[in-house]
This record gives C-alpha cells, sequence and structure tokens, in this order.
C-alpha cells in the first residue's frame, strides 16, 4: 500500500461513537482488492485510517466511509431526538 489517510473524528457522546463503530464494523470485515481501512476509537475520537494502492482508490475509500459516517450520523441523531 502506497497511499495512506488517517481521519479523526471527536464526538460528544460515548453512545453515539460506539454506534457509529458497530455499524462500520461490516465494512471492515471484507477489505477491497485496492484499499483497506481501520476503525479505532480514542477517548471520544473516532480513528479512522484508510490504506491504497493508489491515490484514486485511497480517494474512492475515503468518500465511501465519509459518506456512511455521515449517513450513521444522522440516521442516529434522529434516533436520538
Amino acid at each position: 500500500m502506497v497511499a495512506e489517510a488517517t481521519v479523526r473524528l471527536s464526538f460528544t457522546s460515548e453512545k453515539l461513537l460506539q454506534a457509529l463503530i458497530i455499524a462500520l464494523s461490516p465494512e471492515l470485515i471484507n477489505p477491497t482488492s485496492r484499499s483497506k481501512a481501520t476503525i479505532s476509537q480514542e477517548d471520544l475520537t473516532c480513528v479512522l485510517t484508510v490504506k491504497a494502492e493508489d491515490t484514486v482508490a485511497l480517494r474512492a475509500a475515503l468518500n465511501a466511509y465519509l459518506r456512511w459516517i455521515n449517513s450513521a450520523i444522522s440516521v442516529l441523531e434522529t434516533l436520538e431526538k
């Protein structure tokens, strides 16, 4: 893997962060042939690391994960209300 990016997202709620990590975990089980992602937790921060064979695959994977994260947060916040 030659391209790598790390995104750190801060949360105010441990519950929301845990729900997000659980929601995204199925996507991490079977990485694509061109990219691999990991998600971890540091205090109230979600750390997304994506490694890819090239910058095109890195961009595609990052866009996918960030869209999934945005969708999951939107749903979780709606349910919380």
